[in-house]
This record gives structure tokens, C-alpha cells and sequence, in this order.
């Protein structure tokens, strides 16, 4: 099993970025994708979750009108497009796939920035 996520980096303030998590060696459209984040010296935060077939999204308040999860599962591929960033929504972001307590995988993780 593996989850790569790709797309961070550093972006100003205001900007804008996409992250990628692709997965392979397991049935990618049985699971929920998520992503979380942790910044430093905090715990890690549930940012957003896709379900199974896409049908439903939730959000953490803080990220609620900015990022939005979506999924192609013919690509084996979960999207968080992140908009309107400030220097809070710093940390790297993990995704996460989700079947249930025993089917939980995780990504390396992607550094996302945002200064000036």
C-alpha cells in the first residue's frame, strides 16, 4: 500500500495551492480519503474528508469556504484544492485512506508554507 501526495510548497499569502495523493496497492474507491495537517508543536487536525463515491464532504470550521476535497478514482487520486491561504494553514499535510481501524494507511506527507 501507498499513499504520495505532491503538490505542496511555499506560496504568499492569499495564494493558492493543489495537492495530489495518489494510491495504489488497495481498492482506492472502498475507502474515505482525508487530509490532515500538523503544524509544529501542535497535534494533527482533520481537515477534510471525501467519501466513498464522492457522495459527501465535511470540513474543519477553520478551512470551511477555502479548501475543497474532491476525488478521481479512476485515477486513484484525492484532490485538496486550497485557496485564499494564510500563515495558519502552515504544517505538513498528510492524506489518509480509510476502510475501517485495521485499513487505515497513511502518506509521507507534503510541506506547505505560506509568507510572505
Amino acid at each position: 500500500v501507498q499513499l504520495v501526495e505532491s503538490g505542496g510548497g511555499l506560496v504568499h499569502p492569499g495564494g493558492s495551492l493543489r495537492l495530489s495523493c495518489v494510491g495504489s496497492g488497495f481498492t482506492f474507491s472502498a475507502y474515505h480519503m482525508r487530509w490532515y495537517r500538523q503544524a509544529p508543536g501542535k497535534e494533527r487536525e482533520k481537515v477534510a474528508t471525501i467519501f466513498v463515491g464522492g457522495v459527501g464532504t465535511t470540513y474543519a470550521d477553520s478551512v470551511k469556504g477555502r479548501f475543497t476535497i474532491s476525488r478521481d478514482n479512476l485515477k486513484n487520486t484525492v484532490y485538496l484544492q486550497m485557496d485564499d491561504l494564510t500563515p495558519e494553514d502552515t504544517a505538513v499535510y498528510y492524506c489518509n485512506a480509510y476502510y475501517n481501524d485495521a485499513l487505515d494507511f497513511w502518506g509521507q506527507g507534503t510541506q506547505v508554507t505560506v509568507s510572505s
